[in-house]
């Protein structure tokens, strides 16, 4: 019993600071929290818990709720230092979000084969890539100017942010940017301001109910092809978010040392979860 005990402790705090990298999605740019969910083996699960909100109520709201506390506090904790780590050392947390996608990279590589692949799978992914690299590249281009804040602004606010969970490798915080609302919408969520959040809720809601079943059918009758989707999209959006050029100008050998530093434990962080997840399917 104590050593059931200990695992469901055990579980429930690795589904906690999984849902602190999944909230992290939604706040920081260049980061998916249906990448990160894919990643870290809890995608799937919450594809099918949003398309059949009634099947298996209890268990899923069970196995969801540290998931979800850990988002909200992902969220709570970055919204206060995100505008101030990024401002002043970007590069470097970037560095650690690519190494913790690095370290869990094998475990969804696995997860992705394991009812087999053959060469369209390998299609997919790699047409999935090319796609997801030019989509993310000229994603700038999409929102030229400042969008106004205003309750429909807000509300698509909140359909990207669905989005972000529902389609893994989209960033709803790149297109918020783009948008020129992140500043305002991080402020929302330091303030709980109601004015903001309610109308984010309402547009991802809706978002989601529209577009959850889609999803989730995709996934019960193509399985394979669609994750192999989700991996050339999770690598492509890795690549883009990579540092590259003048974001080094003024580089110290202290900053390289920790860009590094960070990458590995990253790295060694995403590798450590994986593992748990393994131990715990």
């Amino acid at each position: 019993m104590e050593k059931n005990e200990k695992n469901d402790n055990q579980s429930w705090l690795l589904r906690f600071v999984k849902g602190m990298f999944v909230g992290s999605g939604f706040i920081v740019p260049g980061v998916s929290g249906g990448a990160l969910a894919a990643i870290f083996g809890i995608y799937e699960r919450i594809i099918n818990f949003l398309a059949n909100i009634t099947k298996n109520f209890k268990e899923n709201v069970r196995f969801f709720l540290p998931v979800g506390i850990g988002a909200l506090v992902g969220i709570a904790i970055l919204s206060w230092g995100i505008s101030y780590l990024l401002g002043s050392f970007e590069v470097i947390i970037t560095w650690f979000f690519i190494g913790a996608i690095v370290g869990t990279a094998p475990a969804l590589w696995a997860e992705a084969g394991k009812e087999g692949r053959d060469r369209k799978d390998y299609i997919i992914m790699i047409i999935a890539f090319v796609f997801g690299i030019i989509l993310l590249g000229f994603g700038n281009q999409l929102f030229n100017g400042a969008v106004q804040p205003s309750f429909i602004a807000w509300m698509v606010c909140g359909a990207l942010i669905a989005l972000g969970i529902l389609i893994p490798g989209m960033s709803p915080s790149n297109f918020i940017l783009y948008m020129d609302l992140y500043q305002a919408m991080a402020d929302g969520f330091k303030t709980f301001d109601l004015v903001i959040i309610i109308p984010i809720g309402i547009g991802g809601l809706i978002t989601i109910l529209l577009l959850a079943r889609v999803i989730e059918k995709i996934f019960s009758t193509n399985y394979s092809e669609f994750f192999h989707f989700i991996v050339g999209i999770v690598l492509a959006s890795t690549i883009m978010i990579v540092p590259l050029g003048s974001k080094y100008a003024g580089f110290s050998f202290l900053e390289f040392l920790m860009c590094f530093v960070l990458f590995t434990l990253g790295a060694l962080l995403g590798w450590w979860m994986s593992q748990l997840e393994n131990r715990y399917k």
